[in-house]
């Protein structure tokens, strides 16, 4: 029998690659200390389930004053807790901010990764060989439906005031 990680997964369908838990730890600690590592950052957020706070590594998409987080790898458990908190904490440079999280429905997806993400990344030396190794090719070359197994959150400083269910009235 095949490890997790080999098996064959349907057309479109994330995953995971075997490096990626290998190298979180180390990326999470480079990113906590301060280490500069390209678009990296790390996202907190609160858990779904058990209220504790996770953080894991992320890439921000960071262009024109906008920023998005890709769930490269699919419905992984922070996309679960981003989804259901709308809410977490990016840290860069050793730097937190408090962030809402509006995930973009499949049309807007699908728009991002056509006319925003594509132009971005074919700008970068190694963009489109890093999401070949990431297994995300398909960001590029099929934005319709990498926007059904790939959701898309872009990310506003947070407001507590608006929508929030919290007044900052007194």
């Amino acid at each position: 029998m095949m490890p997790a990680q080999q098996m064959d997964r349907p057309h479109g369908k994330a995953r995971v690659p075997f490096f990626v838990p290998l190298f979180n730890p180390i990326a999470r600690r480079l990113l906590r200390v301060g280490v500069p590592m390209g678009p990296n950052a790390l996202l907190t957020v609160r858990g779904r389930t058990s209220g504790v706070d996770r953080t894991t590594p992320v890439a921000v998409v960071a262009i024109g004053g906008r920023r998005w987080l890709i769930g490269t790898f699919g419905e992984v458990n922070w996309v679960r807790n981003l989804r259901a908190a709308h809410e977490a904490t990016l840290t860069i440079n050793r730097r937190p901010e408090p962030v809402q999280a509006v995930e973009l429905s499949q049309q807007e997806a699908s728009s991002f990764f056509k006319d925003v993400l594509t132009p971005y990344v074919s700008q970068l030396p190694l963009g489109r060989f890093l999401l070949g190794t990431l297994g995300a090719k398909e960001l590029l070359t099929d934005p319709g439906a990498a926007a059904q197994h790939h959701p898309v959150f872009e990310l506003h400083p947070r407001d507590y005031g608006v929508g929030s269910g919290t007044s900052t009235t007194t």
